[in-house]
């Protein structure tokens, strides 16, 4: 049986050389070449054809999201895996919606991360747990946002994820990212990403007002 043909697409060499060792004993999976950025994932995979996609979110030139979509429109039987270090509700959603067959976060174990390219390499979908309960709420519940829709209070403490909750009361304790990121034993650049999503879905655009929104919904 031909192993499965892997095109990885991040940014960061290291994380690449991370991948492409954790495969090389696994005679399923070949990685057969590497971009760094997403236009250059795409040229690769015209030329190559692989059979399955390993894709960074944030990337330049063109993101991870981008490149699932244009997979999905133009090369529609390569399989698609958004390995991210973001739990962003707004990224899971969009990576979905873009046609990805997986998302997995980088920080999840060598053994849930072959158990995804298994089942994604024999035609399944894989979500790590906590991307599991967005798709719940977001698909199979059928919730919905729309940004001309004001939201009642209880439905705007409902879209934050567990994650934003605790970056909130964090902020609202007077916490800058640094300390978030300590608090939480995540990156500062997570911690930022959370910030700007938790802001976004409250519609606030600074400390004031995110302190003005947290009385009104008695967070406070």
């Amino acid at each position: 049986m031909n192993p499965t043909r892997i095109v990885l697409a991040d940014d960061h060499e290291l994380v690449r050389d991370g991948i492409k060792s954790l495969l090389e004993n696994e005679a399923e999976f070949k990685v057969i070449a590497e971009a760094s950025d997403g236009k250059e994932a795409l040229k690769i995979i015209a030329a190559d054809q692989p059979d399955l996609l390993i894709v960074d979110i944030r990337m330049p030139q063109m993101n991870g999201i981008e490149v699932v979509k244009n997979l999905t429109r133009d090369f529609p039987n390569v399989k698609k895996l958004v390995l991210s270090m973001h739990d962003s509700e707004e990224y899971v959603v969009e990576s979905i919606e873009s046609g990805a067959d997986g998302y997995l976060l980088k920080g999840s174990s060598k053994a849930e991360f072959l158990k995804a390219l298994h089942s994604i390499a024999a035609g399944g979908k894989y979500f790590s747990g906590d991307i599991s309960t967005i798709i719940i709420d977001n698909f199979v519940n059928g919730r919905t946002k729309s940004p001309s829709k004001s939201l009642s209070s209880t439905e705007e403490i409902s879209i934050l994820t567990n994650r934003e909750k605790q970056i909130l009361e964090l902020i609202l304790d007077g916490k800058g990212n640094n300390d978030i990121a300590e608090a939480l034993k995540i990156s500062k650049r997570t911690a930022e990403v959370h910030r700007f999503n938790l802001m976004k879905k409250l519609n606030v655009k600074n400390l004031v007002e995110l302190t003005q929104k947290s009385k009104e919904l008695n967070l406070i």
